[in-house]
């Protein structure tokens, strides 16, 4: 595509990151990356170790005369979040990233670019090659599978990284250092459901909601934009009261970590009730698109005419199924005390998919404080519970206490206010930074993450700024530069 991105300043740091680019790293099929990574440090000629779940871990010595600072860990994850427009052909296990340089961003061609968290990896893979940058014993921490599971973080050992300071490069506003973010729990239901024949004199339809704006369920969870899974679900739930609308399969989302963009499903409706159900779609329509108009605008939900299924799902699971996902809670559930502007709890209404007798919906809570978190996984299985699902809450991570106090902190504050001439704003994230686990396990670390400005993470519109990715890269280099002794 637009291979420019190679002229980009810092041209070490935009290498690198095409480099990445040219690499199918998507979550959970990240072996391509983790050789690529350990070649990368073995011909550099650095001790390198890939760990039992995947991890790459990279060593340079210190140069010479800082040999007395503190170790440093560079910290970022290998995997990427593979979403695309639906008109988009792309193989995300096979096909490179078309970078694309847009007036003062760059994107991608159609899909996620893998700026999250590709600018943290290249950043400390130009700092691993580079001869002339001052710094003390450094550590590069390569997580793997952090977009689906942290499956890296969690399976790090204690003991294997022998540094003092982790800086993690995965926050998305330059200008922002951040010392603390929510933990979270992916919320599991399932629904059984019987499969019947389709009754006489229906007509069947497919329906897309399409054309919504994704994003990150926790970075983006605050902008209001609407979900695919709640809107399609609040026109199935009125419909099949009014039109004896049944359902025969449903699939919407596919992240547990992203907003969902679209959603699909195939229904029938009896043939006598097929205009006052389309009429009724486009007043629909017309609603929610007035509803959400300032930050959906691109939404759209159409009816389009289909072969009849051979089965549809069990009258009372449906009923079921759409009274519990309708009173599902969805986005922001409490804004933060502390912190001005920052989301305290929210969950994000994942994955509605239909398949084999199942009907699998899948959730990601999140929270800066544990207790809310406990009540808010409590009240979903309530809803699903009553509603006759199975529900079960795994892959919870912790959360980062934010420390004010923290010593790495004071230094980049005053890094930051002599090199650019004002102060960084001290922030907590909604998201689910690497920190939290990691510090569970290494309790001496003194944490920071810090990045370039990212937006729209996790959906096709994501784009890095050109100018926030030098002054954060040079940021960088004087930090490390200025690492206290030990």
């Amino acid at each position: 595509m637009n291979n420019n991105i190679l002229n980009l300043d810092p041209k070490a740091l935009w290498k690198n990151f095409y480099s990445l680019t040219q690499i199918p790293r998507p979550s959970k099929h990240e072996d391509k990356i983790r050789e690529f990574m350990a070649d990368f440090g073995k011909k550099l000629g650095l001790e390198t170790l890939v760990d039992e779940v995947g991890n790459v871990i990279i060593r340079k010595p210190a140069t010479p005369g800082m040999e007395n600072r503190k170790g440093v860990i560079l910290q970022g994850h290998l995997d990427m979040v593979p979403q695309k427009n639906s008109d988009k052909k792309h193989d995300f296990e096979k096909d490179p990233i078309e970078t694309i340089i847009d007036g003062e961003w760059v994107r991608a061609n159609g899909t996620t670019l893998g700026a999250d968290n590709g600018m943290g990896v290249a950043a400390a893979m130009a700092i691993l090659e580079s001869k002339d940058i001052q710094h003390g014993p450094l550590e590069a921490l390569f997580t793997s599978d952090e977009e689906t599971g942290m499956t890296g973080a969690n399976g790090l050992k204690a003991g294997i990284i022998k540094g003092d300071i982790l800086i993690n490069m995965d926050s998305e506003d330059e200008g922002e250092l951040y010392i603390g973010c929510a933990g979270g729990t992916n919320g599991n239901f399932k629904f059984k459901y019987s499969e019947v024949p389709v009754p006489s004199g229906q007509a069947a339809f497919k329906l897309n909601v399409t054309g919504m704006k994704g994003g990150h369920s926790g970075v983006d969870i605050h902008l209001g934009r609407g979900n695919a899974n709640k809107v399609m679900t609040r026109f199935l739930w009125v419909t099949e009261r009014n039109f004896n609308l049944r359902l025969a399969s449903i699939d919407g989302g596919s992240l547990r970590n992203a907003i969902p963009r679209e959603a699909f499903t195939v229904v029938t409706v009896p043939q006598e009730k097929t205009g006052e159900f389309l009429k009724f779609l486009e007043d629909f329509m017309l609603t929610v698109r007035k509803e959400l108009s300032a930050v959906e605008p691109g939404l759209k939900l159409e009816a389009l005419p289909a072969s009849l299924p051979a089965n549809l799902i069990d009258e009372k699971t449906q009923h079921n199924l759409l009274d519990a996902l309708y009173a599902c809670p969805n986005g922001v559930i409490r804004m933060s005390n502390e912190m001005t502007g920052l989301v305290e709890t929210s969950t994000n209404l994942a994955i509605v998919k239909s398949e084999n007798g199942n009907v699998r919906v899948q959730c990601l809570l999140r929270s800066s404080v544990d207790s809310a978190k406990e009540d808010l996984e409590q009240m979903m299985q309530c809803v699903f519970e009553l509603a006759g699902a199975d529900s079960l809450f795994d892959g919870k991570y912790p959360g980062w206490k934010p420390n004010p106090d923290s010593a790495i902190l004071k230094t980049m504050l005053k890094i930051y206010q002599d090199k650019f001439g004002i102060i960084p704003e001290i922030r907590a994230i909604h998201a689910g930074l690497e920190c939290g686990i990691l510090g569970g396990t290494y309790h001496n670390w003194d944490m920071i993450s810090f990045g370039p400005t990212i937006r729209y993470p996790h959906s096709p519109d994501e784009k890095v700024n050109i100018e926030t990715v030098k002054k954060f890269y040079d940021f960088l280099i004087e930090t490390l530069k200025n690492i206290p002794v030990k």
